[in-house]
């Protein structure tokens, strides 16, 4: 596979991650909070809270995906393995890191101010996890490529 056909696959995948990401976060999440707040009007006050927290968590991971571009992009070029690639994936390591803290203190918050369930707090720590995994997986990328580009360009300067 060539570099321009693994760019155009890789942005093809970032696309369809970001319609499903609007789709879920503007469509599926507040018709199914309407639903449940219909249906338990004691929890609908419950409502606005668990949006607006989902909506915010949802932000760095867009900032992720246009990281991603940018990375696909040098891909495209022929330049994977540069200093600016090691930056981006430097950047989206802090900022998986970042939301993982962040949606695990404001599920924790929300259940402190009884707008959650103690199950919900301990489901939420699948999803922490994870985000602490992608932290931990593009602080090695990001190693890996700063590693790879000074040896790229030490290669280029003896040739």
């Amino acid at each position: 596979m060539t570099q321009k056909k693994l760019a155009l696959w890789l942005k093809l995948i970032i696309i369809v991650i970001a319609v499903c990401g609007i789709i879920a976060y503007a469509v599926v999440i507040p018709n199914y909070g309407m639903s449940l707040a219909a249906r338990y009007p004691e929890f609908s006050g419950r409502f606005w809270p668990w949006l607006v927290f989902i909506w915010i968590s949802g932000i760095p991971c867009y900032a992720v995906l246009v990281l991603g571009w940018l990375i696909t992009s040098g891909i495209a070029k022929d330049q994977a393995f540069t200093v600016r690639n090691a930056r981006y994936m430097k950047w989206i390591s802090q900022l998986a890191a970042a939301d993982s803290v962040f949606f695990l203190a404001g599920n924790l918050v929300l259940w402190f101010l009884n707008m959650s369930h103690p199950g919900i707090v301990l489901l939420s720590l699948v999803v922490v996890f994870a985000g602490i995994a992608v932290s931990v997986a593009a602080a090695a990328l990001s190693h890996l490529i700063g590693k790879a580009a000074d040896l790229q360009e030490q290669s280029d300067l003896t040739i």
